[in-house]
């Protein structure tokens, strides 16, 4: 039994990376686009894996007993009996190791959304001494940007660039205290697990559900003492659009341009 486990294990797991990476973007939900050879490469060293020790074991896998198999305690004293015990039954809990593997394979989690974005602080990236400046934005027209770029200059722009401007920020909806609720990212440096909070509030509309998408159209909502930890970002919005769920929810890369 234990060695059957092992090989299925095995064949259901690298099944289950090759779904979710070469099948389809699943894999977005978990880690950088850039890793996907690696997710693909592994997928297949595992049903490989698989492969050669099922057909080492041969099929189907619990392969009929030889007297061999019982071991050296037939033909010698009873102290060493113990030797007949069949050492193949493993713990019956190991068939849980299945869940993880049978679920990215039929029932993929979700992306990061509300739940880790409400409990972790956001801090908007302070300018290096080389972004000492932020660039002007187009004059005319809604400007779209990262929630990154918005959170940078509502906190740390003392030129107010971000003054007198309408912009457009994308993301999913993350409920606050006291009716208020915020438009949020996450950005990860590998995967899921090293994931960030980019989140903006929102002034003046009536909160979508959690973890929907939405775009969220307004004007810069100044709060707190811009250049020092004491500003937030905040928007006052306009319009709230729901909108579908990018493929890659961890990308917040926005080419700075006037919206349509």
């Amino acid at each position: 039994m234990k060695r059957n486990i092992q090989v299925l294990l095995l064949l259901f797991t690298g099944v289950g990376l090759l779904h979710i990476s070469l099948l389809t973007d699943l894999y977005l939900r978990y880690v950088r686009p850039g890793l996907r050879p690696a997710l693909i490469a592994s997928g297949v060293l595992l049903i490989v894996l698989g492969a050669v020790s099922a057909a080492r074991d041969g099929f189907p896998f619990n392969r009929p007993r030889t007297d061999h198999d019982h071991g050296h305690g037939g033909h010698q004293g009873g102290g060493h009996q113990g030797h007949g015990h069949d050492h193949s039954q493993g713990p019956r809990i190991a068939w849980l190791l299945y869940v993880p593997a049978l679920t990215i394979l039929f029932l993929a989690p979700p992306a990061l959304g509300s739940y880790t974005a409400a409990r972790d602080e956001a801090k908007a990236k302070a300018p290096t001494a080389g972004d000492s400046l932020f660039p002007a934005l187009p004059q005319s027209g809604i400007v779209e940007l990262s929630l990154n770029d918005f959170s940078s200059r509502a906190v740390w722009d003392t030129d107010g660039t971000l003054r007198g401007h309408t912009v457009r920020l994308t993301g999913f909806v993350t409920p606050g205290r006291h009716g208020t609720w915020y438009v949020s990212r996450l950005a990860i440096s590998c995967c899921a697990a090293d994931a960030t909070v980019r989140k903006v509030r929102v002034h003046g509309a009536t909160p979508p559900p959690a973890d929907a998408w939405v775009t969220v159209t307004g004007t810069w909502h100044p709060t707190g003492k811009v250049g020092t930890d004491d500003a937030s970002p905040a928007l006052d919005a306009t319009t709230v659009k729901r909108v579908p769920a990018p493929k890659d929810p961890y990308n917040d890369a926005v080419a700075t341009r006037p919206g349509r």
